[in-house]
C-alpha cells in the first residue's frame, strides 16, 4: 500500500505531503489544476520514464519520496534482498533530480539504481488509463493474464519443467553432433597421425636416451684407440704384468727381510686389486665403444623421426606418447558418437512427448479458463451499459515455449454481429476505458499487493454508465489500494477518501497543491464537478445523493 508520498519542488508543485489509506482514493480538480503533474511526480520516484524537464522553475533540484507498506510474502522482499538492499515492512524510495538532468534514487536510504527502482515498481503500482498500451492492452500479456485468472500453477510449472528438459536434451543432441562433426572433418588426419604415432611407438624419455647414444657413437671411434692402449697398458704386457713380477721378486725375499717387505707386500696386492679394477672398467668402456656402424644409423633415423613428428603436431618429444592417446580417444568418440546421437535423439523425442502432453494439458486448462473468463467479462460489461458488447479470448497456435504453445489474445465486437477485433481497435475511448475496468475487476484476484491507478478512465462516459464505472471501482478497491484520478462526479461520489487538485498563483508564480476533503468540503467539490465553477444548492443536493449511493 502507497502510504505517503513528498514531492518538493517539481514542476509547480513547490511542496506536497500526503497521506493516503487502503480502498478507493480519488483525486479530482479542474483541467489543468495539476493532477497529471501528481502522477507524474509518482512515475518518477518510481523510476518510470517520463517527461525530461521536472525542476521547479527557480529550485536547484526537485525530489519525490514514496512510502510502501510492504506485507509479508510480498515480491518486493525477494527483489531486495537480490539487490542486496535493506528489507522490513516499510519500503522508502526517493529520487532526486537536479537541474542538469542528473538523477539519483535511493532504497530504503541506500543507494540503487534506476534498473532495481524499475523492477520494483513492477511490483508495487500498476498504472491504467485510456492508452494502456503498457498493460492490458498488450496483447504479450494476454496469455499471462489468462493464466492468472485460470490459477492452474501446477499445469504451467509442469509445462515449464518439460520444455527445460526439452531444451536440456535438444542442446544435449547439438552439442555432441557438433563435436562428432568437428572430428569428422578431421578424421582423415587423425586416422593417419595415429598411424604414424602407433608404428613409431615413442616412449618417455627415448629420445634423450637416443641423443646421448648417438652422441656416444659419434665419438667412439676418436677415443677408441686411445681407449685400447691404455687397457693394453693397464694389462699382463704393462703394469699388471710388471706388478706381478714385482710381487713374486718381493715374496722371494720376504721371509730374509725379517718382516720389512710385509707392509709393501700388503700395499702391493692392494693395487693390484685395484688396478684389476680399473682394468675391467676400461674393458668394459672399449666394450661399449664397439658398435656397428649401422646401428649409428638406425639410432639417427629413430631419434630424427621422433623429433620430426614433435615437431610436425607441435609437442614435445617426450608427450608424443600422451598425444597419441588424445587423438585415439577423439577417434573413439567419433566411433561411439553414432551410438550416443542415437540415444541423445531418443531423449530429445522422449522429452518432446513430455512437453506435447504438458503443453496440450495446459492448453486445455486455458480453453475452459478462458469460457470462465469470457462469462466473467459479459457479466461485468452488462452493469457498465455495453450488454451488447462481446468479449472473447481467442485461441491460435504460437511458438513452442516454456509456457506452452498457445497465443492469446483478448478481443471484443462493440455491436452484433459486428466484426472482432483487439481491443484498442475495435473500441472507442469510452467502451475502451469500461472494457478495461471490466478486465480489471474480473482479473484481480491476487492482486491486492498492487496499488491500482486508473488515470481518467472514465473519460468520456457519465450519467448511469459513469455510476457503474465508480461502483465497480469501489468493488475493486474493496480488496486493494486504489488511486482514480476523475472528472465524474457519480466515481468522486465512490470514493472512501477524496483529494482536490488545486492551483494558485501568488507574486506571479503558480504552484499546485492538493488538500484532503472532509466531508462538507468534499460534497461542494462533487457538486462543482456536477455543476460547474457556480456551485449551485440543487448541485449541493445532487451531491448529496451521489454521496449517499
Amino acid at each position: 500500500m502507497l502510504r505517503h508520498l513528498e514531492i518538493r519542488d517539481m514542476l509547480i508543485i513547490a511542496h506536497l505531503d500526503l497521506e493516503f489509506r487502503d480502498g478507493l482514493n480519488v483525486l479530482t480538480g479542474e483541467t489543468g489544476a495539476g493532477k497529471s503533474i501528481l502522477l507524474d511526480s509518482l512515475g518518477f520516484v518510481l523510476g518510470w520514464r517520463g517527461r525530461a524537464e521536472l525542476v521547479r522553475k527557480g529550485a536547484e533540484q526537485g525530489e519525490v519520496t514514496a512510502v510502501f507498506d510492504l506485507p509479508e510474502g510480498h515480491p518486493a522482499h525477494a527483489l531486495l534482498a537480490e539487490a542486496g538492499l535493506p528489507g522490513g515492512s516499510e519500503l522508502i524510495l526517493r529520487r532526486v533530480n537536479t537541474r542538469d538532468g542528473r538523477k539519483t534514487a535511493f532504497i530504503n536510504d541506500r543507494r540503487a539504481s534506476g534498473e532495481v527502482l524499475r523492477a520494483l515498481s513492477a511490483t508495487l503500482v500498476e498504472l491504467h488509463g485510456q492508452q494502456d498500451d503498457g498493460g492490458l492492452l498488450n496483447e504479450r500479456g494476454h496469455r499471462a493474464l489468462l493464466d492468472a485468472f485460470a490459477g492452474h500453477d501446477a499445469l504451467l510449472d509442469a509445462t515449464r519443467a518439460a520444455w527445460a528438459e526439452r531444451a536440456r536434451a535438444a542442446k544435449a543432441l547439438r552439442a555432441a553432433e557438433a563435436a562428432r562433426d568437428a572430428i569428422r572433418a578431421e578424421e582423415e588426419f587423425l586416422r593417419h597421425a595415429v598411424g604414424e604415432l602407433d608404428q613409431l611407438d615413442p616412449q618417455p624419455g627415448e629420445e634423450a636416451r637416443l641423443d646421448a647414444e648417438r652422441r656416444l657413437m659419434q665419438g667412439a671411434e676418436k677415443i677408441r684407440s686411445d681407449v685400447a692402449r691404455a687397457l693394453s697398458a693397464l694389462g699382463p704386457e704393462g703394469a699388471e704384468g710388471a706388478m706381478r713380477d714385482a710381487d713374486r721378486w718381493l715374496q722371494g725375499a720376504a721371509d730374509r727381510a725379517e718382516g720389512r717387505l710385509d707392509a709393501p707386500l700388503t700395499s702391493l696386492e692392494r693395487a693390484l686389486i685395484e688396478l684389476g679394477e680399473a682394468a675391467q672398467g676400461v674393458e668394459d668402456a672399449l666394450d661399449a665403444l664397439s658398435f656397428d656402424p649401422h646401428a649409428l644409423d638406425a639410432c639417427e633415423e629413430r631419434l630424427f623421426a621422433i623429433r620430426g613428428l614433435a615437431r610436425k603436431h607441435g609437442v614435445l618429444p617426450d608427450d608424443l606418447g600422451g598425444f597419441a592417446a588424445d587423438l585415439r580417444a577423439r577417434l573413439a568418440a567419433l566411433d561411439a558418437s553414432e551410438g550416443d546421437i542415437a540415444k541423445l535423439q531418443k531423449q530429445v523425442a522422449e522429452a518432446g512427448a513430455r512437453f506435447d502432453a504438458a503443453a496440450t494439458a495446459l492448453s486445455a486448462a486455458r480453453a475452459e479458463a478462458a469460457t470462465r473468463l469470457d462469462a466473467a467479462m459479459a457479466q461485468e460489461l452488462a452493469p457498465l451499459k455495453m450488454e451488447r458488447a462481446v468479449f472473447a479470448t481467442s485461441f491460435s497456435a504460437g511458438e513452442p515455449g516454456p509456457e506452452g504453445i498457445d497465443t492469446v489474445a483478448f478481443t471484443v465486437a462493440t455491436n452484433p454481429g459486428a466484426p472482432a477485433g483487439p481491443l484498442n481497435k475495435i473500441a472507442s475511448g469510452g467502451e475502451l476505458s469500461r472494457f478495461l475496468l471490466a478486465l480489471k475487476v474480473v482479473l484481480s484476484k491476487g492482486a491486492d499487493a498492487l496499488v491500482m491507478i486508473f488515470d481518467e478512465i472514465d473519460r468520456g462516459v457519465g450519467g448511469a454508465t459513469a455510476d457503474a464505472v465508480g461502483r465497480r471501482l469501489a468493488t475493486l478497491a474493496a480488496g486493494a489500494q486504489v488511486l482514480v484520478v476523475t472528472h465524474s462526479p457519480q466515481v468522486a461520489a465512490r470514493g472512501g477518501h477524496h483529494f482536490r487538485v488545486q492551483k494558485s498563483v501568488s507574486d506571479g508564480m503558480t504552484t499546485s497543491e492538493v488538500v484532503a476533503l472532509p466531508p462538507e468540503a468534499r460534497r461542494d467539490e462533487i457538486a462543482r464537478m456536477i455543476s460547474g465553477a457556480e456551485v449551485t444548492e440543487a448541485a449541493r443536493a445532487a451531491a448529496d445523493d451521489l454521496l449517499r449511493g
